[in-house]
């Protein structure tokens, strides 16, 4: 059965005190963080880890300068920590497999104990597509860190087998985004109207009004449903995983939600979006976190014992794959918490990919 092992933890406790909690899931590891800036939740999630002696703690990135800045504000306060730079972007599949190549040819990692997949985007206010013809922020979100982390899994499988079962982790940072909605199977790149879609595909009209959107039903591409979609795929990456790896290897993925924080992540939001996430919080919908509030749920996934594979309960599949507030949660949309979904989506993401990943 999958649990917690602190019910005291919730929305406002900090990822250091998670980190304190479970000391030994770190010390000596070998941890990546995706997406890590001095104003994001990664940095949050990666200070967290430093501060209890991981062997090696890889800070990944678009941006050399701003990773080599993060280094050195952590080596400030945990000094005796290996942090290593890697460029990664993510909306772009040569650059990924570029990546993936530098971390399988580092001989002084021969293993990786966690990776947060922290790096996202959201709010890109036109439909925009990438090389590879695929919708940017489902591209950027899900298939940069599909390909990344199955290039790299051999070095997952290899610290597995010294592990206790279940150690080893790929952990997904989703959002409460997955709550409203699952994948857009019929129209990925976002070509039809909403209205012209399957009805179980349609968005979530009354998220829409909430955020100010109107005329969603006339509408093809809309900023939010690209990233809702792209969350969802976050909690159904993990549990894909785990389907493949934890039986066999003992290798667990959840995906999260960090709560609402004031990053970066949001600089491209339209001013309606930007007026309605106002409001939201005059009104006490939500309170914003702290970073290292927003972190902690993060460390929860990639540490916390008790955790395992999702289950089926009290008649709703998906328990324990999705984990919201340092608790697991049962918010997540239904289809964004099936296997069968999930089974969909990781046959999508090889085609995407061009490549087989049989595990």
């Amino acid at each position: 059965m999958t649990a917690t092992t602190h019910s005291e933890f919730n929305a406002n406790t900090e990822a250091l005190e998670v980190a304190k909690a479970f000391p030994d899931a770190i010390k000596g590891k070998t941890i990546i963080v995706t997406g890590v800036n001095l104003k994001g939740i990664g940095f949050g999630t990666a200070q967290a880890f430093a501060s209890q002696a991981p062997a090696h703690l890889i800070i990944a990135g678009r941006n050399e300068s701003k990773l080599q800045e993060c280094i050195g504000e952590l080596k400030k306060e945990y000094s005796d920590v290996d942090y290593r730079a890697l460029i990664l972007d993510l909306g772009n599949q040569k650059a990924v497999r570029a990546a993936a190549e530098e971390v399988l040819g580092w001989s002084d990692v021969p293993t990786i104990d966690i990776v947060v997949n922290n790096a996202g985007i959201a709010g890109i206010p036109d439909r925009t597509l990438t090389d590879e013809g695929i919708e940017i922020t489902f591209a950027t979100n899900h298939i940069g860190h599909f390909l990344f982390i199955n290039l790299i899994l051999p070095k997952f499988i290899e610290a597995a087998k010294n592990n206790a079962k279940g150690a080893t982790r790929i952990i997904n940072v989703s959002s409460g985004a997955a709550e409203a909605n699952g994948i857009r199977w019929s129209d990925l790149n976002f070509e039809k109207k909403s209205k012209d879609l399957p009805e179980v595909e349609q968005p979530n009209y009354k998220v829409f009004e909430v955020w100010g959107i109107k005329d969603g039903q006339e509408s093809s591409y809309v900023s939010l449903e690209s990233y809702v979609q792209s969350k969802a795929a976050n909690i159904l990456f993990g549990i894909g995983l785990t389907n493949r790896l934890y039986e066999k290897y003992g290798i667990l993925s959840t995906g999260n939600h960090p709560g609402v924080i004031d990053t970066e992540l949001s600089r491209h939001s339209s001013k309606e979006q930007r007026d309605a996430i106002k409001e939201r919080q005059r009104k006490g919908e939500f309170t914003y976190k702290t970073l290292g509030q927003g972190s902690s749920t993060s460390l929860v996934a990639a540490l916390d014992p008790k955790l395992g594979p999702s289950e089926t309960k009290d008649g709703k599949e998906g328990y324990g794959a999705y984990i919201k507030d340092c608790q697991i949660s049962h918010g997540a949309h239904p289809r964004a918490k099936s296997n069968e979904e999930a089974e969909k989506l990781w046959k999508l993401s090889e085609e995407l990919v061009n490549e087989k990943f049989d595990w």
